[in-house]
């Protein structure tokens, strides 16, 4: 159309040219007008050309910042989808590992536990051993001694004699199997005589002397009795102490383990929240 309108133009102002002698003629007037509309158009030419330049720069920017952010999305995207996997993959070892320390101190907790009650129970079984041999070597002295004052020839009161009686029959009772192990019949049956008339034994009139030779010999029992009496004590306290020495080790040992555990566990539960945050982000 533009081309076409110049052209008109070109013809007319040829044309027109030669006849402008008179400017009021209407062919004057004319041409004036189509040199207006010219110039008109070429101002509007310019003015859509300037324009279409503008549109031209604005779609090559336009299309290469699309590019760009394209682009970016895709990179973004493909980040995400990375970091969730990576997170998801992380969040399970985290779970599976912080299950297992659970399972890992509660065992170790459940086996101090078990040591410590037994540790408790066979601490109050020696208590009470311990206090019964205190017992059973304290009659033993006691007959020791009423014997003794017999073969030196020294009086005893009936009450002592009497106490003595009944704390060596406790004896025979609470340890029958262990003095039967170590006595022989003969002289578990001179013993169970003496306990049972422990008079007949010492200083008596002079018709039942018979017995009087005898309390010697219990004496010599009794005696080794004793000895194996305080050689037994002395034992279960080492057994004891050595039994109280093990169980702080394992105390110790255990109450070190179930710190560790306690202390990764904490550890895995602070990356884990960590981990699942991240990974609640990405999702979005």
């Amino acid at each position: 159309m533009k081309v076409l309108a110049c052209s008109l133009f070109s013809v007319v102002l040829a044309a027109g040219s030669e006849d402008a002698v008179d400017k009021n003629r209407p062919v004057t007037k004319v041409i004036n007008l189509l040199k207006d509309m010219q110039k008109q158009l070429e101002k509007e030419a310019e003015e859509d050309e300037e324009i279409y330049n503008k549109l031209a720069c604005w779609c090559t920017t336009n299309d290469k910042e699309k590019t760009k952010a394209i682009a970016d999305a895709e990179d973004r995207i493909s980040q995400l989808v990375s970091t969730i996997e990576e997170k998801t993959a992380t969040s399970s070892r985290l779970n599976t590992e912080i299950e297992n320390l659970e399972k890992e101190v509660a065992k170790n907790q459940a086996s101090l536990d078990k040591a410590t009650a037994i540790r408790k129970k066979d601490l109050a079984d020696f208590n009470e051993d311990e206090k019964d041999m205190l017992q059973s070597i304290s009659a033993l002295k006691s007959a020791l001694v009423v014997l003794g004052k017999h073969n030196g020839g020294a009086a005893f009161l009936d009450m002592h004699l009497e106490d003595t009686q009944v704390a060596l029959e406790q004896l025979l009772h609470r340890h029958s199997a262990m003095i039967g192990d170590t006595l022989s019949a003969g002289d578990m049956k001179m013993v169970r005589s003496f306990v049972q008339a422990p008079e007949e034994f010492l200083d008596q009139p002079a018709f039942k002397q018979s017995y009087a030779p005898q309390s010697g010999e219990v004496y010599g029992i009794l005696k080794n009795m004793l000895s194996t009496f305080e050689a037994n004590l002395s034992q279960s306290q080492k057994d004891e102490m050595s039994a109280q020495g093990a169980y702080e080790e394992l105390k110790a040992a255990k109450e070190d383990e179930i710190k560790e555990g306690q202390s990764h566990l904490e550890s895995n539960k602070e990356q884990l929240a960590s981990t699942d945050e991240d990974l609640a982000n990405a999702k979005e």
